[in-house]
Formats: structure tokens, C-alpha cells, sequence
């Protein structure tokens, strides 16, 4: 990788997350995206000669921020978060919300609240290296349960997601893409984009490799929580009222869904 780019080093952790450590190679600086698993983190940090700078949380589950205090009480790290959800991320140090940049050694970040998994879900967008780091907000050919939001949040947050370019990789929490294909095909079945993603899908998981990152582009064309206008997917839940009624309906059929 050049030397003038975001280093990013990506690996599984627990059942199905993926970790994320982010490396200025000029400065030195290494956050960790969440903390999933403080030690497998550690043991990344140790495999890539990195110290730990900050951790750049993006929601309050323990799968996401369970490693804070942790990584703080071992290398002193700065913990940054979303000012929405303070008190319950693990060791705070700086409060960010919808418009704020963060400035990683010589890159910047914008961080966008995106509220629907949880109340205090936030995004972290590098624009110019067209990277994005979204939690459990959007996923590949997914999106997060509605477990603290409305339909009408989500989609306004993965709104904000898909003001972005299209070459924007999107780096998701989770290996969830195999069984979110699974669902999308049964509501847009139709979407010749998405019958040939999911090929590759299949040939990269019976491989056992990652389909994360995912482009933007890809998701707009495929991903069912992006389409709620999509006249095949309307046609195919029997739904044709507003995009958001069309949304949630979706929602609730991955939610109910067993295949």
C-alpha cells in the first residue's frame, strides 16, 4: 500500500465480526475501529508493529465497544464516540455528532449520526480516501435491526450513507453478506446485479473469504434497504406506498425471515 494512504488492516474476530486497525504510516497513529475483542486486537497490534493511539467506537453494543476500558487501561489510548450515546460507551474521552470531522494524524474523518440500530449510532466517512466505516448500520446487502429506532430514522441515517460516491468501500461489523443475499433475492428477484453478486458471494464464502468491503455503488444497484423504490421489490411485498412504509416493510420481513 502507498505510503500517502490510510493503511487499513481488517480481521475476523469473535463469530462473526470483523476488527478494523487503521495505521498512519507518516505519524504512527493506530486506532481500532469498535472493540470487539480487546485481545485479538492486541494480538493484531503486536502482528503489525503498532501501537494503539484511540479507539473510534460507533455504537455501545459489547460487541462493538465491550474492549474499551481494556485497551485504555493497557496503553492509555483515547477513546472517541458519539455524543448521543456518551454514557453508555465505556471510557469516553471525546463526544463527536452529525457534521463533526476527526482528525487522524493526516486524514480526516466526518462523522454522520446515523440513529435506527441504536439511538447513538455514528459513521466515520474519509472522503478523500473513499472509506467508510458504518458499524451495524448498513451492512453488505443489509442493514442493522431496528432495536432503539424507527423505520423513519434508519432510513433517513442510510440516506445520509448514500449521499456519498459510488467507489466509497464500506467497511460493515459484520460477515452477515451470505444469508443477507439469501433474504434480498426473495424480494427483488428480478435484479440481474443482484443474482451476479451473489455468485461471487457464494465463491468467496465457500472459500471462506470476506465479502467486506463492499463499493457504495454496489449497494445501491443490489441492496433491498437501499431500493425501497425498486418497482420489483414493491411488486414483489405487494407494497407501493411511501419509501419509508416500503422500508420498514422490508425490515420486517428480513426480520421474520428463516432461510
Amino acid at each position: 500500500m502507498v505510503e500517502n494512504s490510510l493503511i487499513v488492516h481488517m480481521f475476523p474476530c469473535l463469530s462473526d465480526n470483523y476488527g478494523y486497525l487503521i495505521h498512519d504510516l507518516e505519524t504512527g497513529l493506530t486506532a481500532t475501529i469498535d472493540t470487539p475483542d480487546g485481545d485479538e486486537i492486541n494480538r493484531q497490534l503486536v502482528k503489525q508493529n503498532w501501537q494503539l493511539s484511540h479507539i473510534l467506537n460507533t455504537h455501545h453494543h459489547a460487541d462493538h465497544a465491550g474492549g474499551n476500558q481494556q485497551l485504555k487501561r493497557q496503553t492509555g489510548c483515547e477513546i472517541i464516540g458519539p455524543r448521543a450515546d456518551a454514557a453508555r460507551i465505556p471510557g469516553i474521552d471525546v463526544q463527536l455528532s452529525d457534521g463533526d470531522n476527526f482528525q487522524f494524524g493526516r486524514f480526516t474523518a466526518t462523522v454522520y449520526d446515523t440513529p435506527g440500530h441504536t439511538r447513538g449510532h455514528i459513521v466515520y466517512h474519509f472522503a478523500e480516501e473513499h472509506i467508510a466505516f458504518v458499524g451495524d448500520t448498513l451492512f453488505a446487502l443489509g442493514c442493522g435491526r431496528l432495536f432503539e429506532g424507527t423505520p423513519a430514522q434508519m432510513w433517513n441515517s442510510l440516506q445520509k450513507i448514500m449521499r456519498w460516491n459510488d467507489n466509497t468501500l464500506i467497511y460493515c461489523a459484520h460477515e452477515y453478506t451470505q444469508a443477507n443475499a439469501r433474504f434480498a433475492i426473495t424480494v427483488e428477484p428480478d435484479n440481474q446485479r443482484l443474482q451476479q453478486r451473489m455468485d461471487w458471494i457464494d465463491q468467496q464464502r465457500y472459500k471462506n473469504l470476506p465479502t467486506v468491503p463492499s463499493r457504495l455503488g454496489d449497494e445501491r444497484a443490489t441492496n433491498p434497504f437501499l431500493r425501497p423504490d425498486s418497482e420489483n421489490l414493491q411488486k414483489t411485498i405487494g407494497l407501493e406506498g411511501s419509501v419509508v412504509d416500503v422500508f420498514a416493510r422490508t425490515r420486517e420481513l428480513k426480520d421474520q425471515f428463516r432461510g
